[in-house]
């Protein structure tokens, strides 16, 4: 690829004890694309996802963003920075709203006094903003943007966390396992919303153990193995069972260009 890639690592390395979680991996995301990163348990997945997006510091290596090299200390940082991350559990308060959530750590205050003074929050303006981007992305099956996140579906719920992350992910959206806990047709709609994230030209990391939603929506797919990355294929010129294959050790891949 001539293009370079908006986010890279390279040569990261985590340890914890005596147990090596990351041994000298490396990862690139380019424009526009999705990446699938597929690896059997244990095999360092979380840790350089953790390592990208800033939930942990990995002891040797270097991240870059847009071709600046950067040091995040919190996911807070990396949020900063337009990376967003959706997480298995999804980070979602359930007693709170669908608005309350979309905003959640970065709430809306009201102008002037009644904003900086009394912390008052322009509930208005975060209700709209929340129904805009649920629309946008045709989530408009929730009605009503003040209901409590417990009473939605599971696949209404990843809709949420999905726009949450698209709303505020302005350069990287990183979505771990975002169908594992729904069903066939909350699977489709999710795999429906994660396509039209990526029209609209945002990079999406997608951590799967879903090989059927892997080749379906990635661009490319990342294997992880023994805490690095073993190749990237592309899933028009591989099978499920070649991917399982190298994830597994049961085969090995061609050597990646350099």
């Amino acid at each position: 690829m001539a293009q370079e890639p908006i986010l890279s690592a390279r040569g990261l390395v985590k340890r914890y004890g005596k147990v090596t979680a990351l041994d000298n991996a490396d990862f690139d995301l380019y424009p526009g694309e999705i990446l699938a990163v597929i690896g059997d348990n244990g095999a360092g997945k979380s840790s350089l996802i953790k390592a990208i997006s800033g939930a942990i510091n990995s002891d040797e290596g270097e991240i870059k963003l847009e071709g600046k090299t950067v040091s995040f200390r919190s996911p807070i940082e990396a949020r900063k920075a337009g990376i967003e991350t959706v997480y298995q559990n999804l980070a979602l308060s359930p007693a709170l709203s669908i608005a309350d959530n979309m905003f959640l750590g970065r709430e809306i205050r009201k102008s002037g006094v009644m904003g900086s003074v009394f912390r008052k929050l322009d509930r208005p303006a975060m209700e709209k903003f929340a129904r805009d981007k649920l629309s946008e992305l045709g989530l408009m099956t929730i009605q009503n943007i003040n209901q409590a996140v417990e009473t939605l579906s599971g696949g209404q719920r990843q809709g949420v966390a999905v726009a949450r992350a698209a709303a505020f992910g302005s350069k990287v959206i990183i979505l771990d396992e975002p169908t594992a806990a729904l069903g066939v047709k909350e699977s489709r709609r999710v795999l429906e919303l994660i396509l039209d994230v990526r029209s609209r030209g945002i990079p999406i990391v997608l951590i799967s153990h879903n090989m059927p939603h892997v080749f379906e929506v990635a661009d490319r797919i990342h294997i992880h193995r023994l805490g690095k990355r073993l190749t990237v294929i592309n899933p028009k010129d591989y099978s499920m069972s070649d991917a399982v294959a190298f994830m597994t050790g049961a085969k090995a891949p061609e050597p990646l260009a350099a």
